[in-house]
C-alpha cells in the first residue's frame, strides 16, 4: 500500500505498513538530512503530511524558532541548553572562538547562533498529539555527533523542549 502526496509523491510502506521518506535539504551553506518516518502508514493523515512539507519548505523559519528556543532557554541555570553551552566552553577553552561564526560578548548567543541543523526527524504519526511532531539536531562540531542538543517541535511548529542528545 501507498500515499501520494504532491510534496512528497509517492509514499511506499514497508511489509510492515511503516513509511520512510528521506531527502538532503538546503539551508543556507549546510546540507540538511530531513527523514519522514512512522511506524503505521494508517497512522498517517494528508494533513500530517501537509504540515510536514511546510515544515520542510519553511526551514529557515523552522530553524529560526529552533533557536530561538534554545535562547529562551539559557537564563535558566538548570537547563540542558545551559548545560550544553557549558560542556562546549570548556571543551574548546580558548579556542572556542575558532569554532564560532560570529563572537560578541555573549558566547551562550555565540554558541547557538554557530551551530549546524544537522538534520530534521519528523514523526508524521504524532500529529496533533502531545509527543514531538519534528526533532531537529544541532551540534556546534559537525564531526561530534555525540555533543548534541535536540529541539523537538509540535506539529504547530512551536518548540516542545529542548533536551540534550548524549
Amino acid at each position: 500500500m501507498a500515499i501520494e502526496h504532491d510534496y512528497f509523491g509517492l509514499l511506499s510502506s514497508g511489509p510492515d505498513g511503516s513509511i520512510f521518506w528521506s531527502e538532503t535539504v538546503e539551508l543556507g551553506d549546510q546540507a540538511v538530512t530531513v527523514d519522514l518516518t512512522a511506524p503505521d502508514q494508517d497512522d498517517v493523515s494528508a494533513d500530517a503530511l501537509d504540515i510536514a512539507a511546510a515544515l520542510i519548505s519553511g526551514l529557515e523559519q523552522v530553524d529560526g524558532a529552533a533557536r530561538r528556543g534554545m535562547l529562551a532557554e539559557v537564563d535558566d541555570r538548570a537547563s540542558e541548553v545551559t548545560e550544553y553551552i557549558l560542556q562546549q566552553q570548556e571543551a574548546y577553552g580558548d579556542e572556542l572562538e575558532d569554532v564560532l561564526v560570529d563572537v560578541s560578548a555573549d558566547p551562550a548567543v555565540d554558541i547557538i547562533r554557530s551551530m549546524r541543523l544537522m538534520s530534521m526527524t519528523i514523526l508524521a504519526d504524532e500529529h496533533g498529539g502531545s509527543e514531538p511532531f519534528a526533532v531537529l539536531e544541532y551540534a556546534l562540531d559537525p564531526d561530534n555527533t555525540d555533543d548534541v542538543l535536540l529541539v523537538n517541535l509540535s506539529s504547530d511548529g512551536s518548540v516542545q523542549s529542548v533536551m540534550s542528545g548524549d
